[in-house]
């Protein structure tokens, strides 16, 4: 694509933005869920509400969205929202990625477990508690995984001290 084309609110795909199975399914399931939709590099990324983040991934996977690649966090500090939990969902039948995001506020970084969806997000979810502090609300088993228990902090937040709490 040469140029992106951006989905901003609730109502229609924009002029540009293809008729992809992602985004009708998203629109036909909770057309409110959708804050943002980019096309940009041949890849489409959808911006979910922080609430709706579970149900939308169980709605992409019913579109044929069927294996969770990758689940990671990005720190924008000092903006608002800080965080930013992304989901990499591969289509073998498309044979294509999407990509699911949730923007966090620092106040409560907090989401819904992805593994009623994906059993497979136990660990990355682990992972981005431990280095990130986002928590993942109903994981049957959210504690450290990299860090030792007694760690202080979360070290890839970007106010974390480079050399740690003394």
């Amino acid at each position: 694509m040469s140029q992106a084309k951006t989905l901003i609110g609730k109502a229609e795909v924009t002029e540009g933005l293809p008729e992809h199975p992602a985004v009708k399914a998203i629109l036909a399931w909770n057309s409110e869920a959708l804050v943002d939709a980019k096309f940009e590099f041949g890849e489409l990324t959808l911006t979910i509400a922080p609430g709706a983040i579970c149900a939308a991934a169980a709605t992409v996977q019913a579109a044929g969205y069927i294996f969770l690649d990758d689940l990671t966090a990005v720190d924008w500090y000092p903006s608002s929202p800080r965080f930013q939990v992304t989901y990499h969902i591969l289509s073998h039948s498309y044979k294509e990625h999407i990509r699911l995001r949730v923007l966090l506020e620092e106040a409560s970084p907090a989401v819904e477990s992805m593994m009623p969806v994906w059993p497979s997000a136990n660990f990355y979810e682990r992972e981005v508690f431990d280095l990130f502090g986002i928590r993942f609300e109903g994981h049957p088993n959210l504690k450290r995984i990299m860090m030792p228990d007694d760690w202080e902090g979360h070290p890839l937040r970007k106010d974390y001290p480079v050399e740690g709490y003394r």
